[in-house]
């Protein structure tokens, strides 16, 4: 299940459709662009109207969001968690801050969590080739720098 309807879920969906997922939600509080993603991409995707979201978590292995909200600056994602299977993966492309409040209510209710940091790192990747001819290497150390760095600048405000 995918959260949004704009670039980064259209990125998101391509993804899951490479790698023959078998059913793809994606949901929108705007279901006329939720329905075109569906329509571009086709079989396997399926669009729903955000009053659909409570309904259709029961069945998710996989939770992305991709919406603005739950980002500094912007309205909190406010959805209910309860029906969500446990082992179902809760990412959110947001990385500041690190720990959304999504991933936070999802890690309280044991889910496996992963931040929007590592989308960052590596989207980041060819841009930083093409700009310096150097094609950079993501690692544990430039990823650790770079978290250390978010959280002062959010720990500051």
């Amino acid at each position: 299940m995918v959260l949004g309807a704009g670039g980064a879920a259209r990125a998101v969906l391509y993804g899951l459709k490479q790698r023959g997922v078998a059913d793809i939600l994606v949901v929108n509080r705007t279901l006329d662009r939720a329905q075109a993603l569906a329509a571009h991409f086709g079989p396997p995707l399926q669009a729903l109207a955000w009053s659909d979201l409570p309904g259709a978590l029961a069945g998710a292995g996989l939770l992305v969001n991709t919406t603005s909200l739950g980002m500094a600056g912007q309205p909190p994602l406010d959805i209910d968690l309860s029906s969500l299977p446990r082992e179902t993966l809760v990412t959110d492309i947001v990385y500041v801050p690190l720990e959304t409040p999504l991933l936070a209510l999802a890690r309280e209710r044991g889910h496996p969590i992963v931040d929007g940091l590592g989308m960052l790192l590596y989207q980041a990747v060819p841009g930083f080739e093409r700009w310096f001819g150097v094609r950079p290497q993501v690692t544990p150390g430039l990823r650790a720098l770079i978290e250390a760095d978010i959280r002062a600048k959010t720990a500051a405000r």
